[in-house]
C-alpha cells in the first residue's frame, strides 16, 4: 500500500519520532507509560482564574465544576499518535483528537487558553475512582461494562475493526472470518479489538495480549504473530508508514458482531460535566463542524476490502 499525500508528507518527521517512540510506551491505540507528573505537563496551557475581571463567571462554569477552577482539564495518551494527535503536541490543536477536544471544549464555553492537556494511560483512565483529568479521549470504544466505572459521552467518531498483516502471512487474501481461523493475532489488552478478536474471529489458537499497541506492533513486525487487529485509522497508519511490508487485509462492517466502534470522552463516574459534554457533541453534529473535522484529518483512512463473518 503506498502512503497518501498526507502521510508521504508525514513520513520524514515520523522516522525521526519512531526512534524515540521505540523506546517509549503507546495508544487502542493508544496508551503508553503513566504519567504521575502530569499536572507538570509541558502540554498545559496557562490556566485562568475563577471569575473574569469585571466579576462575570468564568467561562464553562455554567457546565458544573472542574478539577481547576476556569480551566478545563483534558487528557490523552503517553504518547498520542497520527492521526489522532500531529507530532504529540494535542495543545496545537492538530489532529483528529486534539481538533475535536479543543471544539468541545469551545462549545462548553472553554478558549484554547483555559485548556490544560494531562496525559495518562490507557486502562488506569477507565478505572474507578476520581481522576486527574475533567475528561479524556484515546480512541475509547464506548461499552457497557467502561460505563459501570466511570462516565462515556455520546460517540464522536465511529471506525470498523480492521486487521493488519505482513506481506505472506496466513491472513493474507482472506475475504470471510472462516479464512482465519488459523491465523496467529495479537491485540492490545483491554480493547474491543481483543474482544473482537476472540468473540467474533474465534481463533484457533487464543490471540497474543499487549499491554499496548507498540508491543502488538513490535510482534507484527518480528514475525512472532500473523495479524494484528487495530481500529481502521490506526490500521490503515500502522500499515501505509510504520511497518514496511504489511497492508490492511481487511475492514469488518459494521453489521459484523458488532465490531463497529463508537468512541467517546471518558469522565469519572457521575460527573457533573458529562451532560455538557454531551449537548456539545450534539452541537457539533447537528451543525456539521464534527463531520467537518472529521474529513480534514481522516479522509485517507477509511478505505480497506471488507471482511464478511458469514
Amino acid at each position: 500500500m503506498r502512503p497518501s499525500p498526507i502521510l508521504s508528507r508525514l513520513i520524514p518527521a515520523l522516522a525521526v519520532g519512531a526512534l524515540v517512540l521505540a523506546a517509549c510506551g503507546s495508544d487502542d491505540d493508544s496508551s503508553g507509560a503513566s504519567s504521575t507528573d502530569a499536572a507538570t505537563s509541558t502540554d498545559a496551557a496557562p490556566s485562568t482564574e475563577g471569575t473574569n475581571a469585571d466579576g462575570t463567571t468564568a467561562a464553562g462554569d455554567a457546565c458544573g465544576p472542574t478539577i481547576d477552577e476556569g480551566v478545563l482539564t483534558i487528557a490523552t495518551g503517553e504518547p498520542a499518535f497520527y492521526p489522532w494527535v500531529i507530532d504529540d503536541d494535542p495543545s496545537s490543536g492538530e489532529g483528529f483528537e486534539a481538533a475535536v477536544a479543543y471544539a468541545v471544549a469551545g462549545e462548553m464555553g472553554y478558549d484554547a487558553e483555559s485548556v490544560v492537556w494531562v496525559r495518562t494511560t490507557f486502562d488506569e483512565a477507565i478505572q474507578p475512582g476520581a481522576k486527574n483529568f475533567d475528561m479524556n479521549l484515546q480512541q475509547y470504544s464506548i461499552t457497557p461494562e467502561r460505563q459501570e466505572n466511570i462516565d462515556m459521552s455520546l460517540p464522536y467518531y465511529t471506525s470498523n475493526q480492521a486487521i493488519v498483516a505482513l506481506d505472506g502471512s496466513p491472513a493474507e487474501g482472506a475475504t470471510t472470518v472462516a479464512d482465519l481461523k488459523d491465523v496467529k493475532f495479537g491485540a492490545q489488552v483491554g480493547t474491543t479489538s481483543l474482544q473482537f478478536i476472540t468473540d467474533v474471529i474465534q481463533p484457533n489458537q487464543e490471540p497474543f495480549v499487549y499491554d499496548d499497541n507498540v508491543g502488538a506492533k513490535a510482534a507484527l513486525e518480528a514475525n512472532q504473530i500473523d495479524a494484528a487487529v487495530f481500529d481502521l485509522p490506526t490500521a490503515l497508519y500502522v500499515s501505509g508508514v510504520e511497518i514496511e511490508g504489511s497492508s490492511v487485509v481487511g475492514q469488518f462492517p459494521a453489521d459484523a458482531g458488532g465490531t463497529t466502534d463508537q468512541f467517546g470522552f471518558v469522565l469519572e463516574k457521575d460527573s457533573a460535566l458529562t451532560s455538557c459534554v454531551n449537548d456539545a457533541i450534539t452541537t457539533l453534529t447537528d451543525s456539521g463542524e464534527l463531520d467537518a473535522i472529521t474529513q480534514e484529518w481522516l479522509a485517507d483512512f477509511t478505505g480497506a476490502p471488507v471482511i464478511t463473518v458469514e
